[in-house]
């Protein structure tokens, strides 16, 4: 296996409003290594740092077209690169990114085509299967926050609803749940700590979410809905559509697990709440009669709707606090990538680090599925 000799980090382009690179200070430590750093011109810029700001910390760094930074032995970028973008990545290069292995079938097939040794950043855990990469405040906390102030702003400082206890219903009970909870728990504090009203939170697992009747009830009640499952069958529904028509009229759709539609699979891959569209982080707010609707796909129903809430990059709302804890959080990987050969990473290892690297593998991943 060849010995890496030089890094690059590509811009992501998927939104005008995503800024999120690697902050300059990210690059200091990798000055300890006989590797180049090549970074895409402008990286950076749209968190307000020069060139200047970066080979400061680093002066290996060089910048160049954005084109020719995929061709290098390692590829590092948050969110995973565009199909054409991962053709221009050499065979047998390494692909570092958020590439989340389930839900991305056919991205999968394509990363394994091309011959990419790929690591999965969602997919860095630690031997209790807990993940290690992971900004779990930042994307419930910029979700939780905007659904908040959303409501406040459609039912006229909360005067249309009736009851004094506004109700929140998330679905799920893992870590996004948690911090989506702790989150309303915080504004609803300073919202209603001094006043008669107050905020109820509901941790929706699947004994509930199961029985249609007791939905039902639920969510006559909602008046913020928030999906932050983790499913094990992305093919299956959690809400149907014509439950939400249970909903208050000014309830709003919380979509933290913002998984995509995918029709290029069999079963098709849905979402955990029917007919709800993904937002970007150039528009993360849906009205019922918003245009993102339609790229809904036919077969899935979308007739009930309500306000939607949903991102599909929810830390970038925060960019530099988000690049800030993942730039600490990814130095450990890279120090083992740096210093052993692919073919010797061991799940046995007694680095911790070497092991959660090999389970984020797609070899791994792709493995352990064929033996289900």
């Amino acid at each position: 296996m060849r010995l890496i000799k030089s890094i690059g980090f590509p811009k992501m382009h998927k939104e005008e409003s995503e800024k999120r690179d690697f902050l300059p200070e990210f690059f200091k430590d990798l000055m300890d290594y006989q590797v180049d750093l090549f970074l895409e011109e402008g990286y950076g810029e749209r968190l307000g740092y020069s060139h200047a700001d970066y080979v400061k910390f680093n002066n290996k760094i060089k910048f160049i077209s954005p084109e020719k930074v995929f061709e290098n032995d390692m590829i590092i970028v948050l969110r995973c690169p565009e199909v054409e973008e991962i053709n221009l990545i050499k065979e047998d290069s390494i692909l570092i990114s958020m590439l989340h292995y389930e839900t991305r079938e056919t991205r999968n097939k394509l990363l394994k085509e091309r011959k990419i040794n790929c690591f999965s950043m969602d997919a860095m855990t630690n031997d209790d299967h807990e993940r290690i990469l992971v900004n779990y405040r930042g994307t419930s906390r910029a979700g939780s926050r905007i659904a908040f102030e959303e409501l406040k702003k459609r039912t006229e400082n909360f005067s249309k609803i009736k009851d004094k206890v506004i109700n929140v219903s998330i679905i799920g009970a893992g870590a996004v749940a948690a911090n989506s909870a702790k989150a309303f728990e915080e504004f609803g504090d300073k919202e209603f700590l001094s006043s008669d009203r107050g905020i109820m939170i509901h941790i929706l697992p699947r004994t509930i979410t199961q029985n249609e009747e007791f939905v039902k009830d639920i969510l006559s009640k909602t008046d913020i809905l928030v999906d932050a499952s983790k499913r094990p069958d992305s093919s299956k529904i959690i809400i149907r559509n014509g439950l939400i028509s249970n909903m208050p009229d000014y309830a709003i759709i919380l979509d933290l697990a913002a998984d995509p539609y995918n029709e290029s699979v069999e079963p098709i891959q849905v979402k955990g709440i029917e007919g709800i569209p993904t937002g970007t982080l150039d528009k993360f707010v849906m009205k019922p009669d918003d245009e993102m609707f339609d790229g809904i796909p036919e077969t899935i129903s979308s007739y009930n709707r309500r306000v939607v809430v949903s991102c599909n990059a929810w830390p970038g709302i925060d960019a530099r606090d988000c690049m800030e804890l993942y730039g600490r959080q990814l130095t450990p990987f890279i120090d083992v990538l740096l210093s052993k050969p692919l073919d010797k990473l061991d799940i046995s290892s007694r680095n911790m680090y070497e092991r959660s690297l090999v389970r984020s593998s797609l070899d791994y991943f792709l493995n352990k599925t064929d033996e289900r």
